[in-house]
């Protein structure tokens, strides 16, 4: 028989990537949709995340089956994808960076008895993920992203039960607003386009295997149970975080800040306000413990991929690619904080909708990865979901087009 830390060591890139995925798509848009819609969006998420469950299945099938990684699958089966992805996580790897860096250093300056400057707070939390992922690498994220979801998910989960047992903070509106309106598309792009997460990020998930299995012998069932906890973890995950914001919320007079920086903030002065002065620990602890987990793994997770993608295009045999493109992210990052900060929403916004309407794209480079033996023994259930999900994806990404065409 196993040993609890034998169990444990199992898990690693599933883990790795629900830590990523629940950063600004969970304590932001999950959030968001609670407070703005109450419960009209629980189906959406819920369903969202079953449509993708398929792809980034394929990404892990394919690695845990071929020893490859989605990267390499990309770069000998689709070269003109293959030059699209490395575009798209370019600029991702910059401006995602920068925009769950200043939301965690926005979150850690409220729970400090200090003041000090965001950039400051921002140039700190960097430093700090640098270290670990140089000194550690691989090893230590590994380790941390483990701790950081088990604290995360049970912090989350007491702040639901604390809330649900206080009830909702504001009576319902009479007259609730329907997200349904085409107004409103962009909002529900941005809820949809990452959530659980953008789909190329099933190529940094794929990458994360590689190095996983390379270090340690796993079965194909053992990396199958770490992606499939780590998938559905996320997926609860934001269903508690709608939750959370329709109880404390949901009905308030004050407008809901659509801004991720100052929306986390109004969030965790309502569990103040509503809950009592202690809460405000809770929920900032909460939060933060979300934003760091996915600041340390969108560092890694796009350096990565990059390093893995120049490799392809300039093979070296010296293989330092990941160390200089980590510190040029970082830097660049970290330059988007101090220089642009006021831009960032537009360029998160481009980002989101990038990944959105580029998403049908990588599905099916995803789905034509597994094309033969490994789909012929996916189940009936995920079949479905991989039709369904591919009529989803292109269709909204088409009406989201015409949308912004139209405006």
């Amino acid at each position: 028989m196993r040993s609890l830390k034998e169990r444990f060591a199992v898990f690693g890139p599933g883990i790795l990537m629900a830590t990523a995925a629940i950063g600004g798509s969970h304590l932001v848009s999950s959030t968001q949709a609670g407070a703005l819609f109450g419960t009209q969006l629980i189906w959406l998420i819920v369903v969202v995340n079953l449509l993708k469950y398929p792809f980034f299945k394929y990404a892990v099938e394919y690695t845990s089956q071929t020893a490859h990684t989605v990267v390499e699958g990309y770069y000998n089966n689709y070269r003109f994808g293959f030059k699209i992805f490395v575009l798209l996580n370019i600029f991702a790897a910059i401006v995602n960076t920068a925009g769950v860096l200043l939301l965690t250093a926005s979150l850690l300056s409220y729970s400090l008895p200090f003041t000090i400057g965001i950039e400051s707070l921002s140039f700190l939390l960097l430093t700090t993920c640098l270290a670990i992922l140089l000194l550690g690498h691989y090893k230590i994220l590994d380790i941390t992203s483990k701790w950081v979801m088990i604290i995360l998910t049970l912090s989350t989960v007491s702040a639901l039960i604390i809330a649900m047992i206080n009830g909702a903070a504001h009576p319902s509106p009479q007259t609730p607003i329907s997200p349904y309106d085409l107004a409103l598309l962009g909002f529900l792009v941005a809820l949809m386009g990452w959530m659980p997460a953008p789909i190329e990020i099933s190529a940094i998930n794929s990458s994360w295997l590689k190095t996983k299995i390379s270090k340690q012998t796993l079965s194909h069932q053992q990396i199958m149970l770490d992606f499939k906890v780590g998938y559905f973890v996320t997926l609860g995950l934001a269903v508690v975080f709608c939750l959370l914001g329709m109880l404390m919320q949901y009905g308030q007079n004050n407008p809901v800040e659509l801004a991720g920086v100052a929306f986390s903030k109004q969030l965790i002065d309502m569990y103040a306000n509503t809950i009592g002065e202690w809460a405000r620990w809770l929920i900032a602890g909460v939060a933060f413990l979300c934003m760091f987990g996915t600041t340390i793994t969108v560092l890694d997770g796009y350096s990565r991929v990059l390093s893995e993608s120049l490799q392809l295009l300039r093979p070296s045999k010296t293989k330092k690619y990941y160390l200089g493109i980590l510190l040029l992210q970082a830097l660049l990052a970290m330059l988007v904080v101090l220089f642009f900060k006021a831009d960032l929403k537009n360029m998160l916004m481009f980002a989101m909708s990038s990944a959105f309407v580029t998403t049908p794209v990588f599905a099916w480079m995803n789905l034509g990865l597994v094309k033969g033996e490994i789909f012929s023994r996916q189940s009936v259930v995920v079949k479905v979901l991989t039709k369904l999900g591919l009529i989803y994806l292109i269709g909204f990404a088409l009406l989201f087009i015409f949308w912004r065409l139209a405006n």
